[in-house]
């Protein structure tokens, strides 16, 4: 049986589960919003005791520090179910995605399982991001040189 583009979309349609988009982008921005309020609440909490340049790098080590914690049993990949995209808030979602292979791949050993996939998800995150501000640092300075 050939299908053109369209009946093959149509079929796709039908096959698909509709997806509630209100109700997945309020968990989205609920979760994400709760992780940011969280955050600043630790680091509201820092500041009691320490400088804000202080405070904010105990509260990204805190944030991640929980996010691995919530990845070991589990409970970061049932929050992603319903939260989807809230829970990839930067530095929990990277936290996440560094921890997540290391725990899959640790039966097959230190080096072979997690040396080797710890960063499968986050290389190419960390790759073309250094390639990206790489090359908007080269044009900053290009624009700076010429204007």
């Amino acid at each position: 049986m050939k299908l053109n583009p369209k009946q093959y979309a149509e079929m796709v349609k039908r096959a698909s589960p509709s997806s509630p988009v209100w109700r997945d982008c309020a968990w989205a921005f609920g979760v994400g919003g709760g992780i940011c309020a969280l955050g600043e609440a630790l680091r509201q909490l820092f500041l009691l005791w320490y400088d804000a340049a202080l405070a904010g790098t105990l509260t990204s080590v805190s944030l991640i520090f929980l996010s691995a914690a919530a990845t070991l049993p589990g409970w970061y990949q049932k929050l992603a179910t319903h939260a989807g995209a809230g829970t990839l808030v930067p530095i929990t979602g990277f936290a996440n995605s560094v921890v997540s292979p290391a725990i899959e791949f640790k039966p097959e050993g230190w080096i072979t399982g997690v040396g080797a996939k710890i960063f499968s998800i986050a290389g190419p995150v960390i790759a073309y991001g250094t390639l990206a501000s790489f090359v908007w640092g080269v044009l900053y300075w290009l624009i700076g040189k010429v204007g």
